[in-house]
């Protein structure tokens, strides 16, 4: 039985709602994991390294299962058991009293959200066909970052009256149980969200069309380029340029970008396509010589300038493979173009963390050449899609 449109908006809203929660917990945590770790004795190495694994671990794992999702049709469940790892690995934290432990528990919150995020968007791209796939991921995106916005104000207030790291990471506890109890109301209200897709006749291939490959290696650039925000908060941290309860409000900024962004971006893809993030990599490549080299000011607006390029990446990349995909391989393929996203940034995050023990221009000079790089192969991948896996 196929769902009414304004089901389908409802649908993504209510997801919406959960990501904001979820990114309150999460991303509240992550806007000071880098400071953490330094304090628990952990170099930059350590810190690029960790965040390079997790995100390895996030993204590469999530092959797996995706196709788990596509075999079992169980995205509700798979959904579940991912949400709970991924959340109350953050308020573990607080318990934490060396950087091993902390880190096992940030690595233990990447793997919990490479369980969830395949199913979670496959469920997703079901509804957005109907609005838009670039203004639905786009409107997920955006309320996803509204919540990574609000945890980084959170925890950075914590930290302004006292409370210190450890209390920050318990406060979070609160909107991660929050989190879950609105994803079993989605459960209850949208038992199967494959039936608020459209449904047409699909072509299909054997493979997947070449620009698919293009666009994947030129986001693999990206990935690869992208300084992790724990990396620039240690460094923040590090120089003095930005003190400890305020690195969490430039997190929260570069969140805040990124929902805006994702809006922006999103409606522009439904337009153009591709394109888009050719004008996305010309504005977000100048974050690295702004937060690595800059003064206050500067290092602000390079955090802006982060946010820019997440939020392009973070709609754009997920609605593309959807207009790439049939609906019942969307599993294996949102796990499929994950997988290499993640192991190029963690090659990426863990050449970055070696790179700024040695220099740090060496950093920004890596960070920007990946970026531009990526640039010819999004105008090669122009085009409308319409393969299948």
């Amino acid at each position: 039985m196929q769902i009414s449109k304004k089901s389908s908006i409802q649908f993504v809203i209510l997801m919406g709602l959960i990501s904001l929660l979820a990114d309150v917990t999460y991303e509240g945590a992550r806007s000071i994991n880098g400071p953490f770790l330094a304090i628990l004795g952990a170099s930059a190495t350590v810190v690029g390294f960790v965040s390079g694994f997790g995100e390895l671990l996030g993204y590469g794992l999530r092959f797996f299962s995706g196709y788990f999702a596509d075999k079992t049709h169980r995205y509700w469940a798979i959904s579940i058991a991912g949400y709970f790892l991924n959340l109350f690995a953050v308020p573990a934290l607080a318990l934490a009293g060396r950087w091993e432990i902390a880190a096992a528990l940030i690595i233990a919150e990447r793997v919990g959200k490479a369980v969830r995020t395949p199913a979670r968007d496959a469920m997703l791209s079901y509804a957005t066909k109907q609005m838009g796939a670039g203004w639905g991921f786009g409107l997920h995106e955006a309320m996803d970052q509204i919540g990574a916005m609000l945890g980084p104000i959170i925890v950075a207030v914590v930290i302004y009256f006292k409370g210190g790291y450890k209390t920050g990471f318990a406060v979070l506890l609160i909107p991660a149980i929050l989190a879950m109890v609105v994803l079993f109301i989605a459960r209850f209200l949208y038992p199967r969200p494959q039936d608020l897709e459209i449904k047409t006749p699909e072509f299909k291939t054997k493979g997947l069309n070449p620009r698919f490959w293009i666009y994947l290696f030129g986001i693999s650039l990206i990935a690869a380029g992208y300084a992790d925000f724990p990396l620039i908060a240690y460094h923040f941290k590090k120089i003095g340029v930005v003190s400890d309860n305020l690195i969490p409000i430039f997190y929260a900024v570069a969140m805040g970008v990124d929902a805006i962004a994702a809006l922006l971006f999103g409606r522009i893809f439904d337009k153009i396509g591709i394109s888009v993030l050719v004008f996305a990599v010309l504005l977000s490549v100048f974050f690295a010589p702004f937060v690595f080299l800059g003064n206050f000011y500067m290092a602000l607006i390079g955090a802006a300038l982060w946010g820019v390029g997440m939020g392009a990446q973070e709609s754009v990349m997920r609605a593309a493979v959807s207009e790439l995909v049939p609906s019942e391989k969307r599993g294996t393929a949102f796990g499929m173009f994950n997988a290499g996203y993640g192991i190029s940034w963690f090659l990426g995050s863990a050449l970055m963390g070696i790179l700024y023990d040695i220099s740090i221009p060496y950093v920004i000079i890596f960070s920007v050449a990946a970026q531009l790089a990526s640039i010819p192969f999004f105008i090669a991948a122009k085009g409308k899609y319409k393969a299948a896996i």
